[in-house]
């Protein structure tokens, strides 16, 4: 017998015993955990994933969220539900993103902040010419890619919200926080618990 999962807006109810429990820096053992608890928990009806973070690794981050997409297409009697508490950083945006504004919730108080990545990197050009240009040229794909990637997760974060691409991209390099009611009011989330 299948059950489904409830639809539409989620009462406080429903995030009683959240089903994927995650804490701390958005890691590989992060990751490992994730999917431990993914695996363990019902292939039909709600799932509840609780996370919170001050951010970490946007590509571990970017692996949970296609794990999400890809049980949400493979078991679609299951709905995956993303609940933030106290802090959604970084990461932690990334890793919302991946959710559907109506499986989006936040905690009271919760804070998510939206970043550009960073990056950290020497550049020492030594040898041939051609083989100076070649790393100068790498180092730039690294970063064309690397803000395609991330401008592809803030399209994710801003769809079917208020908020524009524009305003992402002017407030991001600032670390932009954004408080769970206002996140409510832009339509980034479904609700506030």
């Amino acid at each position: 017998m299948s059950r489904s999962a409830p639809t539409g807006v989620l009462t406080a109810e429903a995030f009683d015993t959240p089903r994927i429990l995650l804490a701390g820096a958005v890691d590989y053992a992060m990751y490992d955990r994730f999917r431990d608890q993914l695996a363990e928990a019902p292939k039909t009806g709600l799932t509840v994933i609780e996370l919170s973070t001050l951010g970490g690794d946007p590509e571990v981050a970017r692996m949970m969220g296609e794990d999400v997409r890809f049980q949400s297409d493979l078991n679609p009697s299951r709905r995956l539900v993303f609940l933030g508490k106290a802090a959604i950083y970084s990461a932690g945006a990334t890793f919302m993103s991946f959710f559907a504004v109506e499986n989006r919730y936040l905690t009271r108080g919760t804070r998510v902040m939206i970043h550009e990545r960073k990056m950290d990197k020497e550049l020492h050009i030594t040898g041939p010419l051609t083989t100076c240009i070649a790393s100068v040229k790498a180092v730039l794909h690294e970063l064309e890619h690397s803000i395609a990637i991330q401008n592809e997760g803030f399209e994710n974060l801003v769809r079917g919200s208020s908020v524009t691409m524009d305003e992402v991209l002017k407030r991001a390099p600032e670390n932009w926080y954004v408080e769970a009611q206002e996140a409510k009011t832009m339509g980034l989330i479904a609700d506030v618990i």
